[in-house]
């Protein structure tokens, strides 16, 4: 199933901005990277996994200006928000990088002095349209088609005329579309591909990469009146975090395996700075390039976009009272199998949280472990049986069936299919439901001659589940380390590929009843 040389893997979320707090999109995108990155921990991977703050930029100054206190102040304040959600989603990144660290400032500048040395970057004047909230800036085409208003916020677009330095990025036009020719897999979904091979059709402009109308970011070298853009600041953490920026550094020693990264999941606002003008700065410096960078949509919220005047924003508050009310691993997997993977947004309802927890969670997973212990409780002394390997009935090659559905989870992990993986997963728990209907062993237990015979079933039945359920590890921690203890699993540690080998559960292992998800009411759900 796996090779026995540990990979390097390293996943990457966007650096969250800091002018505003954490929320649903937030968590999301960190949750998927999380379940990713367990996942390929439990595969025996050497996985870095890497998330952050974004702490430059002109909305920062201004928010900081409006609330009374200095842009670092509030990058502190907000920064610590971000890292307490990581605490509070049992979120395992490995490092959580700030841009006004002075160990990523001092590596933007090299590698910025780098592109001007190389000639990649150059001194100039912009004339066009700029979009405030975004940090974004726009040709005169490119503002027409937009009606002269931001696609984000709605806002009108600003008239700007500015001395700014500028990345040579329209010579990368051939290099870019010879490299989405060779990877068509780099950027993903399909959708969010073709979405940049169409405004790549239009040709490249060079880009601004300076500033000089605020103070709250990285000097450029040499030229102390220029702010380096935000943008450009934030999509080098990816770099910096590793050290790739300073050879000499603890980071660099540590850290520099781990590129070029597996996969960088964004969300599609982002896409073109992720998918043109990202590994256009890389090829200018000479770095390979993200596996995949993965764009996923958005949350909408009761069917209609988010907003805090139509009262049906999800913030962290409204997070934690889903946790109070269905455990984290309920959102983890809520967020997993529901969430906005694909081209399309994803609703985030209360009827839909509900059905999902109560039909996958409470009523599959959870009722079929349930009753499988509780049988095993009642039949065979709470003691797992031996399986004599007689015909049991049921008609399921388990083995076959288990490697099958292992391979099929793995293999939808490595594509970044989230939920296909945990559908492979729980086909396995559903075949265990049909297999107890089919073979009855409630009913064949009435006669003891049978023990044999109900013994070979509840044996299969808690292996299938085992395996499993260790394919549900990564994405329900909580829960399945309270199945582990219930049934004397032990840990698989980085051991998946060997765990969800038939035969591992061995008779005589001591089995008590669990019950893993409570049924919450209808009327429990919370509202906004």
């Amino acid at each position: 199933m796996h090779a026995m040389t540990a990979r390097h893997r390293c996943i990457t979320t966007p650096i969250y901005y800091v002018n505003d707090r954490p929320h649903i999109g937030h968590v999301y995108t960190t949750t998927i990277c999380d379940v990713w990155a367990r996942f390929m921990r439990g595969l025996g991977d050497d996985v870095f996994f890497l998330t952050g703050t974004d702490e430059h930029g002109q909305k920062v100054e201004q928010s900081a200006a409006e609330k009374g206190v200095t842009p670092q102040a509030l990058a502190d304040e907000n920064s610590a928000e971000f890292r307490r959600i990581m605490g509070l989603f049992d979120l395992t990144n490995d490092a959580f990088i700030r841009t006004t660290d002075p160990r990523h400032e001092t590596q933007v500048q090299a590698l910025v002095k780098r592109l001007m040395d190389s000639g990649d970057v150059y001194l100039g004047t912009f004339e066009g349209w700029y979009d405030a909230g975004q940090e974004e800036y726009y040709t005169e085409t490119k503002a027409r088609e937009v009606e002269y208003t931001s696609p984000i916020s709605g806002k009108p677009l600003e008239r700007a005329t500015e001395e700014n330095y500028y990345f040579r990025l329209s010579a990368f036009q051939d290099r870019l579309e010879a490299l989405f020719a060779e990877q068509p897999g780099l950027v993903q979904p399909e959708a969010r591909r073709n979405e940049v091979l169409g405004r790549l059709r239009e040709g490249l402009q060079d880009v601004p990469i300076s500033r000089t109308n605020f103070a709250w970011g990285i000097e450029v070298p040499d030229a102390p009146d220029h702010v380096i853009y935000v943008w450009i600041d934030a999509l080098f953490n990816y770099i910096t975090a590793l050290g790739l920026g300073d050879q000499a550094s603890d980071w660099y020693a540590q850290r520099h395996q781990y590129w070029p990264a597996t996969v960088q999941v964004i969300g599609k606002e982002i896409l073109w700075f992720h998918a043109v003008i990202w590994p256009a700065l890389l090829m200018a410096l000479g770095l390979p390039l993200p596996g995949c960078v993965y764009a996923h949509s958005f949350w909408i919220s009761e069917g209609q976009k988010m907003s805090k005047s139509l009262g049906n924003f999800i913030d962290l508050e409204m997070l934690d009272r889903y946790v109070e009310t269905f455990g984290r691993d309920a959102l983890r997997y809520f967020l997993a199998t529901q969430g906005p993977l694909g081209a399309t947004d994803a609703d985030f309802s209360r009827a839909q949280f509900h059905e999902t927890y109560t039909a996958d969670l409470v009523n599959t997973l959870g009722n079929c472990t349930s009753r499988t212990s509780a049988m095993i409780g009642k039949y065979c002394d709470g003691v797992c049986p031996a399986d004599t390997g007689a015909c049991a009935g049921g008609g399921v090659e388990w083995p076959e069936f288990t490697a099958a559905r292992v391979e099929a989870a793995t293999a939808a992990m490595e594509r970044f299919d989230l939920a296909g993986s945990i559908a492979a997963a729980m086909s396995i728990v559903r075949q265990v439901d049909v297999f107890i209907n089919e073979t009855a062993p409630f009913k064949l237990a009435k006669d003891p001659a049978n023990a044999e015979t109900v013994g070979n079933i509840l044996y299969r039945c808690a292996e299938a589940l085992r395996i499993a359920a260790c394919l549900l590890e990564a994405v329900l921690p909580q829960s399945v380390g309270n199945l582990r203890e219930a049934w004397s699993l032990g840990d698989a540690g980085n051991q998946l590929g060997q765990a969800c080998r038939w035969g591992q559960l061995q008779p005589g292992t001591s089995i008590a009843k669990v019950a893993l998800f409570p049924r919450v009411e209808a009327e429990a759900v919370p509202a906004g």
